[in-house]
């Protein structure tokens, strides 16, 4: 993309509303606009950033097994009504009337539909296990939104629903699920950490929630300091017993502000890490809450009705950038990591209209497009004092910086965004870097 076609309406200045680091740096960088409150515009930068997130999101859901589909947004108050939640689910439900005075609501989350397609559609055991899942905009009507997509009204987000004949497969399907998210996180450059949580108004009897620590994070978090050196699981079989790797990620203390333990602080000592952290991404295991309530029962083994055991599992995906950002900043604006940039690599003119400046850059941009890498050609005749405070502030993970000096003697400035380092190579050094199998 060259940066003179890009729809990236930058602002120079902090605007007022926005209190936290994402929101400023989202509305400066051209990601987002405001529609109403709690609602966004998502833009061209923005939207590539979020697909980028959502693609990682699904690669490893799949990976883990789970099916990807998709549901209205618009649904039933009846399935609700059958589950029991259509009055306990509070205020922030936006209840509506179709034509035919049916009740209707905009989805805040799907257990109620995805139950229903179960019931109807699946008839025996066989059809066990089954998780299914979908990447769809929520609303929910938060009595004070704020922190820009952080706390948002409408969201996008993952959410999985397992189906298990019994409790041993229906905690397998739960551990999958949590060994997912850890592979998830890390492939965004995130240290995310499992903590035992409150099931809330899903209900259930097992769940974890997901924190990413970030100085500026929403809750306080303790934890034994050897979950931030833990890599996420590689090389995961998923049909194994995966028990191995919960016990040993939840072996550790880890607990937010409300569960913590001044005893265990005490006894950790000098391996407790005091930290702030952003949640992104929340587990359940809730048996037949949903199941037995809505009557979705199948044929057993041995013929007779069977109730299969429920979980879900969601990662708040446009939350997801907020908190990378949160996590992933410096004065001069956004540090991307490689897996969820909008671009890979940006290539910085110095001089347009040199013609040796305008051949190099173009040829450059050419073959890395031809090569499949994300590259943002920044080719505006500006100020490089400009182009480059927009390039850091949109973040792209590298610079390839490209001048008549730097031409003259047939290299070019490498720059890594959030790093000092600078280096001059060759152009085919360059391409090769980036290209290179």
């Amino acid at each position: 993309m060259r940066l003179s076609r890009l729809f990236l309406p930058t602002l120079k200045e902090n605007p007022a509303e926005a209190v936290i680091v994402s929101h400023r740096l989202m509305l400066r960088a051209g990601m987002i606009r405001q529609h109403a409150a709690g609602i966004y515009n998502w833009l061209p930068l923005g939207t590539r950033v979020l697909q980028n997130i959502a693609k990682i999101v699904r690669e490893e859901q799949n990976f883990a097994g789970a099916q990807e589909i998709i549901m209205p947004t618009v649904q039933s108050g009846e399935l609700w009504k059958e589950s029991g939640r259509y009055d306990d689910y509070g205020p922030e439900m936006l209840r509506i009337k179709d034509r035919h005075e049916r009740d209707m609501l905009y989805g805040p989350t799907h257990e109620e539909v995805v139950t229903d397609i179960f019931r109807n559609n699946a008839k025996s055991y066989r059809n066990l296990p089954l998780n299914l899942y979908q990447i769809h905009w929520k609303f929910r009507d938060e009595v004070r939104p704020r922190f820009g997509v952080m706390r948002g009204r409408e969201f996008l987000m993952k959410d999985a629903y397992s189906f298990d004949v019994d409790f041993e497969r229906s905690k397998h399907s739960y551990n999958q699920m949590f060994v997912a998210y850890l592979r998830t996180f890390a492939r965004m450059g995130l240290k995310a950490i499992p903590m035992r949580a409150d099931s809330g108004p899903i209900g259930g009897d097992m769940s974890h929630e997901f924190i990413v620590l970030a100085e500026t994070g929403e809750s306080a978090v303790f934890c034994h300091k050897g979950l931030l050196e833990k890599p996420a699981p590689e090389n995961v079989d998923y049909q194994s017993n995966l028990q191995a790797i919960i016990d040993d990620w939840t072996s550790l203390y880890a607990a937010t502000e409300e569960k913590h333990d001044a005893a265990m602080e005490a006894k950790l000592g000098a391996d407790l890490v005091k930290a702030r952290g952003i949640e992104v991404g929340h587990i359940f295991h809730f048996g037949t809450k949903y199941s037995a309530a809505m009557k979705a029962q199948i044929a057993g083994p041995d013929g007779q009705p069977l109730t299969p055991l429920m979980g879900s599992y969601g990662i708040g995906v446009s939350r997801l950038v907020g908190a990378i950002i949160e996590a992933s900043h410096d004065d001069a604006g956004i540090i991307w990591p490689e897996g969820v940039a909008p671009f890979r690599v940006g290539i910085i003119n110095l001089k347009v209209g040199d013609a040796a400046c305008d051949a190099a850059c173009t040829d450059l941009y050419a073959k890395f497009t031809k090569a499949g890498v994300d590259v943002l050609y920044d080719d505006r005749d500006e100020r490089a004092g400009v182009k480059f405070a927009d390039n850091d502030l949109i973040g792209v993970p590298w610079q390839i910086v490209i001048g008549p000096k730097g031409i003259a003697k047939g290299v070019v400035e490498l720059k890594r965004r959030g790093s000092t380092e600078k280096e001059e190579i060759s152009l085919d050094a360059a391409l090769n870097k980036f290209t290179a199998k």
